[in-house]
């Protein structure tokens, strides 16, 4: 029967597959068996914090594991014995060189390796700091299987092991990458985030550089009418007042001096800075100032150098925004200078090596040329999507972070640094996958899945496997290269809803069928319903959330979406009451339509100008419109503000068809998510036109009658019955807007009793173009 097997997988994922670390044989060194075990822990006494900690969470996870609990000691005894850091480099002196052998030779912010090493009955654990001796420990703990897939003993999966084993062990091991980070933003909740980093191999060593910092030096520099984003940064006189600034801390030798640019896009029209924008970012739309940026760098980096020279103070600067862009003029780069580089813009969504994303095999190319250029100096700036300003859905990415963690590592790169809010509901294992995959760029992400389900799941691992195998393929698979809530109807579609429904409702049959058929329940039984309870209320997110969308987007019916809303905000607020690390917005204060709120009030306030509230449903308008791309953008095409020259006042209405290059478009999702590319695969850009009709009784003209476009991007021209009828501006790119992206329209006189034709002209420069809610007429009051 079905149910044996669900039994037979619930026991399985007790006991994990290797009960022996190391090469086992007939020489196996017994550590425990039905609960006893003769085995010491030896740790100095004047270890240092992680030390201290490898050596407790040896005794703690042994005795978790197999019920027998080793004590701790400071002195070698003549037994069994783990020997944790310090003492073991003291006992025996070779492993000072075996981890010398692998350790990265000097290392600008240090060099983390480990080496467990098996002498007899004796097991040697130690690293070249005291975080690198509890990755020691860590990495001996999962080789019996034990894993930590999320903060909290939530996402901790011990195995049940009566007896535990250690074979053939002599390992000596480096990761490729100085920095191993990831720093919790948004206010999230940090429990358990200590731990969890170091358990999977993570530290909290960072670099100057990641934080925005520039403002600070600069504000006395700021022309009269101007920012801190438009100052003279190429001039000699500015690099002088910032290295005054930091001169006293650069002159102690602090480890970093950030000046990383701020949150924005710099400009600057000093003749110096002018003659170094030589290349257009089309990712901000704003003329690259990486030239004249790295050029103050420089300038600031060569002062101090030069009048320190034996600081070890390294300068850190920002590659983000309109300063991402590799340099063209400047070849070389100072020293004592090291870079971020943060593609918070380029295509969150796939791997560099993805067909799919030109977009992210353009930043692959900026990334290593930044790598030549700072020979070693250069640091990545990760974004885990969890920060994207998601709306608690799902949003995975250690596909496409196992891709390009191979990419770095090969470039040399200094490390990581990823910018997260935790937020496990959307992010779920990317942090486990990060940690994992920085320590061992070459770890098999669909190995270590395979593994997840039974373990974390229990009896529901095989439904379970099919659900987030099926949303990790919707992300996997998508076009979709842009990110933020507009994307989410894209790639949670009415199809994979259903799909997921139906492999939780398979996984909860699972679970309570194998409840009710056992005598007595396994250890982690608890865990597993938590889990199942964890994964129910995410699901409620997707279902209600997606529900609005289509309720607003495609239906246009406000109101109905407007009740999805609030119940997939209900089920987020019972997601949070489970545990405070599965979301942040209980810290963040969300306020606006950028925030899942703010988009449900949305809702409500369209629903208002349908009801009778501000306004009465005159009519939808088609689902479907007519499409017809119309000037693609040239390649040397630059952005300066608005589209710029006002369309033909006349527009002579065709008839749609594809000889004429036309198509059938839906008004619910926009552009790039429907396939309307550019011809190297990028969302397209440049003009367009819609075009729809309408025939409209007298009754349905007469008043104040409105066309609302209730999700909108882009400048736009409307046209009705082929006079242009108004004009939109629109500040681009989109994250510049007010996020409700609505454009109403006021079109009283101007409808005929009749055939009406409305045809859009919209202009995308980048990112996200065209329509992705119905629009509709309604008539104020």
């Amino acid at each position: 029967m079905k149910w044996i097997l669900l039994l037979a997988v619930a026991l399985m994922s007790s006991f994990a597959v290797a009960q022996t670390a190391g090469s086992p044989g007939a020489a196996d060194l017994l550590i425990a068996r039905d609960g006893q075990t003769a085995a010491s822990v030896v740790v100095s006494a004047n270890a240092g914090m992680w030390e201290k900690r490898a050596a407790d969470d040896l005794v703690k996870y042994i005795a978790l594991m197999s019920g027998a609990q080793p004590k701790i000691v400071n002195a070698i005894p003549d037994g069994l014995a783990f020997i944790v850091g310090n003492a073991a480099l003291g006992a025996e002196p070779s492993l000072k060189a075996a981890l010398n052998k692998v350790a990265k030779s000097n290392p600008i912010v240090r060099a983390d390796a480990i080496v467990v090493r098996r002498v007899g009955n004796r097991v040697y654990l130690a690293g070249t700091n005291d975080e690198s001796h509890y990755f020691a420990a860590a990495w001996l703990l999962q080789q019996w299987g034990c894993r930590w897939y999320l903060p909290t003993e939530f996402g901790e999966c011990i195995p049940e092991q009566p007896t535990l084993k250690i074979g053939t062990l002599d390992t000596a091991y480096a990761p490729p990458f100085e920095i191993r980070h990831y720093w919790l933003s948004w206010n999230a909740d940090s429990t358990g985030a200590d731990e969890f980093r170091r358990r999977n191999f993570m530290t909290e060593t960072s670099m100057a550089g990641m934080g925005h910092a520039l403002g600070q030096y600069t504000k006395n520099l700021v022309p009269a009418g101007k920012t801190l984003f438009n100052i003279a940064f190429s001039d000699a006189a500015t690099a002088q007042e910032i290295a005054r600034q930091i001169e006293p801390e650069y002159a102690k030798g602090v480890p970093g001096i950030s000046l990383a640019i701020e949150d924005g896009n710099y400009l600057s029209d000093a003749p110096g800075d002018k003659a170094l924008q030589v290349e257009y970012d089309r990712y901000t739309l704003k003329p690259s100032l990486t030239d004249a940026m790295l050029t103050l760098y420089n300038n600031v980096a060569k002062i101090l150098r030069e009048k320190y020279p034996n600081s070890p103070t390294k300068i850190g600067g920002m590659a983000y925004a309109n300063v991402t862009l590799p340099p063209k003029l400047v070849t070389t780069i100072e020293p004592n200078l090291v870079m971020w580089i943060a593609p918070i813009d380029i295509d969150p969504n796939h791997g560099m090596d993805d067909p799919k994303s030109p977009p992210r095999r353009e930043y692959r190319a900026m990334m290593e040329r930044w790598a030549q250029l700072t020979n070693g100096r250069l640091a990545v700036y990760d974004y885990d999507q969890g920060m994207l300003v998601w709306r608690d859905l799902p949003n995975p990415s250690q596909h496409a972070f196992a891709q390009d963690v191979k990419h770095y590592r090969d470039a040399k790169i200094l490390g990581i640094g990823t910018e997260s809010r935790g937020a496990a509901a959307t992010t779920f294992l990317n942090l486990f996958f990060r940690g994992q995959l920085m320590w061992n760029p070459d770890a098999n992400v669909d190995a270590l899945l395979s593994e997840f389900y039974p373990k974390f799941y229990g009896p529901a691992a095989e439904p379970m496997a099919a659900y987030w195998n099926a949303i990790f393929a919707a992300w996997k698979n998508t076009a979709v290269t842009e990110h933020e809530y507009m994307a989410a109807p894209a790639i949670y579609t009415p199809e994979l809803v259903a799909e997921l429904q139906k492999h939780l409702t398979q996984a909860e049959t699972s679970m309570k069928t194998t409840g009710a058929r056992l005598g007595e329940l396994p250890r982690d039984w608890k865990k597993y319903e938590q889990r199942m309870k964890f994964t129910r209320l995410s699901f409620d997110i997707i279902q209600n959330y997606t529900a609005m969308v289509s309720a607003a987007s495609s239906e246009g019916d406000y109101a109905k979406a407007a009740i999805f809303g609030d119940k997939a905000l209900a089920a987020r607020e019972e997601l949070t009451k489970l545990n405070p690390t599965f979301t942040t917005y209980k810290n963040i204060g969300e306020n606006g339509p950028a925030w899942f709120p703010g988009e449900v009030q949305q809702m409500k306030d369209l629903a208002t100008l349908t009801s009778g509230a501000k306004g009465t449903l005159i009519e939808k308008t088609p689902l479907l419109w007519s499409f017809k791309r119309d000037a693609p953008l040239p390649a040397n095409w630059t952005y300066t503000g608005m589209e710029g020259g006002t369309p033909d006042s006349t527009f002579a209405a065709q008839t749609p068809s594809a000889a004429n290059g036309w198509t059938m478009l839906r008004s619910d999702l926009y552009l790039q998510s429907q396939a309307v590319l550019n011809p190297d695969g990028q969302s397209y850009s440049g003009h367009y036109w819609y075009q729809t009709e309408l025939d409209l009784k007298a009754e349905q003209t007469a008043g104040k009658v409105h066309l609302m476009f209730p999700g909108l991007f882009n400048e736009a021209w409307l046209y009705l019955n082929g006079e242009m009828a108004l004009h939109r501006d629109y500040s681009e790119p989109w994250w510049l807007s007010d996020y409700k992206f609505e454009w109403d329209v006021d079109l009283s006189g101007k409808l005929k009793p009749g055939h009406n034709v409305i045809a859009l002209r919209g202009f995308n420069p980048h990112h996200f173009g065209g329509m992705f809610r119905r629009p509709f007429l309604y008539r104020a009051p």
